[in-house]
């Protein structure tokens, strides 16, 4: 099929695949899935500029229909999510302004350095939570761990929690009894920040910021993640839109897919506990690592 906006010749059936996919990883997982949408798209000949664009434009479509599904189920806290937001967009400008200063620079250096970051980033986030959630797993199925425990480090969150900053603030749909506003945006801030930074979504590391630092329950982190992803993915299809940057009419067809992937996979979060959760969540950062890989190789341009 030609797309006449972008001027390239792609079957619909591979961008429904992979909108299908990226969104089953999306609701279940609560991660915006650029890092499996992107290199897709540019290996099947898609313009660099309009694999952003269009990603995002998806990528937002899709996470709407997740985020609804999870708000339905009760995973959404929207209190949180609106306050993380403000942090992300602060994050965000703050990662742009620093690429556009160290591109000045030495933009080989930068790129090097991106890679290596992003690389070790996954790789550490991968294997924390597939750790934790090894061990929470095998603690609750010893019964020395009640099922609702958040996670193996939840001490180091109570610590966290107990940090008296004001305004101190209430997550009711959290079970959040009292916590720092200025924890919660420094959250929002450094993910911003790492998207800013890498040209990525950053939810493979909100959801796990949310669930070690915040104490938010899992299924809770997913749901909310993926509300913050609307309208953090929703910008930037607005800026790249204004730039010519968004084919409509391929998202559309990807946002096919993913619509219906995103449903699978809100609605598959029910049948699966906090802990095995995060452990099937571990693998989702190594897919990362693997298709910056295969971008690489093939004269892609790294994360960002």
């Amino acid at each position: 099929m030609y797309f006449p906006i972008s001027g390239v010749i792609v079957s619909p059936l591979l961008l429904a695949g992979i909108g299908f996919l990226v969104g089953v990883l999306g609701g279940f997982f609560g991660v915006g899935g650029g890092f499996l949408a992107g290199p897709a798209m540019f290996l099947l000949g898609v313009p660099a500029n309009f694999v952003v664009g269009t990603d995002l434009a998806h990528m937002t479509g899709k996470s709407i229909v997740a985020a609804r599904r999870h708000r339905a189920l009760g995973h959404v806290d929207l209190k949180l999510g609106l306050l993380m937001i403000v942090g992300t967009m602060a994050g965000i400008e703050g990662g742009a302004q620093i690429i556009e200063y160290l591109e000045a620079l030495d933009p080989n250096l930068l790129k090097l350095i991106l890679n290596v970051v992003y690389v070790i980033l996954l790789v550490g986030i991968s294997a924390l939570v597939f750790w934790e959630g090894i061990s929470a797993s095998r603690r609750v199925a010893d019964q020395t761990m009640p099922v609702r425990e958040v996670s193996m480090l939840s001490s180091f969150t109570g610590r966290l929690q107990r940090i008296r900053i004001p305004p101190m603030i209430q997550l009711p749909a959290s079970g959040v009894k009292s916590i720092s506003l200025w924890l919660i945006l420094f959250t929002g801030l450094s993910t911003g920040l790492l998207a800013g930074l890498l040209g990525v979504g950053g939810g493979f590391v909100r959801m796990p910021m949310l669930v070690y630092l915040l104490g938010i329950p899992t299924h809770v982190a997913v749901g909310t993640d993926l509300f913050e992803v609307v309208f953090s993915a929703g910008f930037g299809t607005l800026t790249h839109a204004v730039k010519g940057n968004v084919d409509i009419l391929m998202a559309v067809v990807m946002h096919t897919g993913a619509a219906v992937g995103a449903q699978i996979g809100a609605q598959a979060t029910r049948y699966v506990s906090g802990p095995r959760l995060r452990i099937a969540f571990a693998f989702v950062p190594l897919v990362g690592v693997i298709m910056l890989a295969i971008q690489l190789a093939t004269g892609g341009y790294g994360p960002h």
